[in-house]
């Protein structure tokens, strides 16, 4: 009799399906790291120290900084790495069109920031003298370059799409890091961008279409029906934020969020603290 009932329990207990660790995973909430762009951060008035430890106060997981030269970099990494935070991404342009394509002094940049895991968050501006053929071969041997370069210290290339340039929207950015097919070059979305290149009634389907393949995405607050308020707080705008925020968690997205603050107006310091308020209560229960 004990031998018939330890068979059923034993039975019974393998009936139960359990919950391996990658299906736990599934079903934990997303935390993705959480930056800010420096252009909503005191961007050439307010010093490192003082950006760092107000983003610290405030909650953010760090920044992304436009690059401007060596020195300036070499003490944001100190302050960065004192704080405890993260330089998520460093953004400049390539150009294919241009001998050299970037800027010389970025090849000490890219030593600076070796094992940071920074991603070189460059722009492609649109072509002057060359058919889009031709333009797209260019930047295949170009990015390649610098993709082996990046992927010697570690560290990735991801093309960030803006408007009027050659990758102006995610889907170009998508398109041309496969055609790259290097894997230290990868593609991002910008809601805002997507907004201002006439994509927005697209952007959650170009979400999910680009989406899962991004290395960086970046929001803010939008207002669909007015095109000079695409670029808001989180918090702010009529762009139903949350269930963006739940699609990018559904199809899988791991990477760092960052925030947009472009030309918004009023105190940076007050901006920061709504969009972080308004991001921690649009994060999945």
């Amino acid at each position: 009799m004990q031998r018939r009932s330890f068979l059923k329990a034993a039975a019974a207990l393998a009936a139960v399906p359990l919950l391996t660790p990658a299906r736990a995973l599934a079903q934990e909430p997303a935390r993705w790291p959480f930056f800010a762009f420096d252009n909503g951060v005191g961007r050439g008035q307010w010093p490192a120290e003082k950006q760092a430890s107000t983003l610290k106060a405030l909650g953010y997981d760090g920044i992304s900084y436009n690059y401007t030269d060596n020195k300036d970099l070499e003490n944001w990494v100190r302050v960065y790495r004192d704080a405890g935070l993260k330089i998520f991404g460093l953004y400049f342009p390539v150009s294919a069109d241009k001998d050299p394509a970037w800027n010389p002094a970025l090849r000490e940049a890219i030593t600076l920031l070796k094992g940071s895991e920074t991603v070189l968050w460059i722009t492609l501006p649109a072509t002057k003298t060359k058919t889009p053929a031709e333009y797209d071969q260019a930047i295949v041997k170009t990015l390649r370059s610098f993709g082996d370069l990046a992927q010697a210290s570690g560290l990735r290339v991801v093309i960030y799409p803006h408007v009027g340039l050659y990758a102006a929207t995610a889907a170009d950015s998508h398109r041309l890091a496969k055609l790259v097919a290097h894997p230290a070059v990868g593609s991002s979305y910008n809601l805002c961008h997507e907004f201002l290149t006439g994509n927005g009634a697209q952007a959650m389907d170009n979400l999910r279409s680009f989406g899962p393949d991004a290395a960086l995405v970046s929001v803010n607050g939008v207002d669909p029906s007015d095109k000079k308020r695409y670029i808001l707080p989180l918090g702010e705008g009529a762009f139903d934020m949350a269930a963006f925020l739940a699609e990018l968690r559904r199809i899988g997205y791991k990477g760092p969020v960052g925030h947009q603050f472009y030309n918004i107006p009023g105190d940076q310091e007050a901006n920061l603290k709504a969009a972080i308020a308004a991001w921690r209560k649009l994060q999945p229960k």
